[in-house]
């Protein structure tokens, strides 16, 4: 009932799944420790994990931010979640900010999501294609900030 005919135990076994293709999209996602300090811009094309800091650009396909994280540089990619500390402009498709997110820097998104407790100074700009938006905005007016913003003479 289970046996195999002579035929088949000439045959090799292939039981092994294809070896993934260089260049893939699908591939396992990089992880950055809260030990890890880089200094340098960073480029990947898939997920990455990041509980260290950067101090430099980044640019990814998807980021997961923890808490420990932080990035001093622009952020480029398609989904970006944040829960540490960004200082510099954020650009992707699908940004989310968590509750435990500082971010010092304008976020240029197509889709966004913000949890109670979130910290931003700078602005949100929403955009078809959030990596077109830079060289538009280099072309506008800067704009006023309002009076209720504007920091308050030092004390003497």
């Amino acid at each position: 009932m289970f046996s195999k005919s002579k035929e088949d135990m000439k045959k090799p076994a292939n039981n092994s799944a294809p070896a993934p293709r260089m260049g893939s999209t699908a591939t396992t996602p990089s992880l950055i420790g809260s030990d890890v300090q880089i200094e340098g811009n960073v480029r990947t094309q898939g997920e990455l994990q990041l509980d260290g800091s950067i101090t430099g650009d980044l640019q990814c396909g998807g980021l997961v931010m923890g808490e420990s994280g932080a990035v001093n540089g622009t952020i480029v990619a398609d989904n970006v979640t944040i829960r540490g500390t960004v200082k510099g402009e954020i650009r992707a498709r699908s940004v989310r900010l968590e509750k435990s997110a500082t971010v010092e820097g304008d976020v240029i998104h197509e889709s966004l999501s913000v949890e109670s407790g979130a910290k931003l100074t700078g602005r949100f700009a929403h955009s078809s294609n959030p990596n077109e938006v830079k060289a538009a905005a280099a072309k506008a007016p800067e704009l006023e900030t309002p009076s209720f913003v504007k920091a308050k003479p030092a004390a003497e």
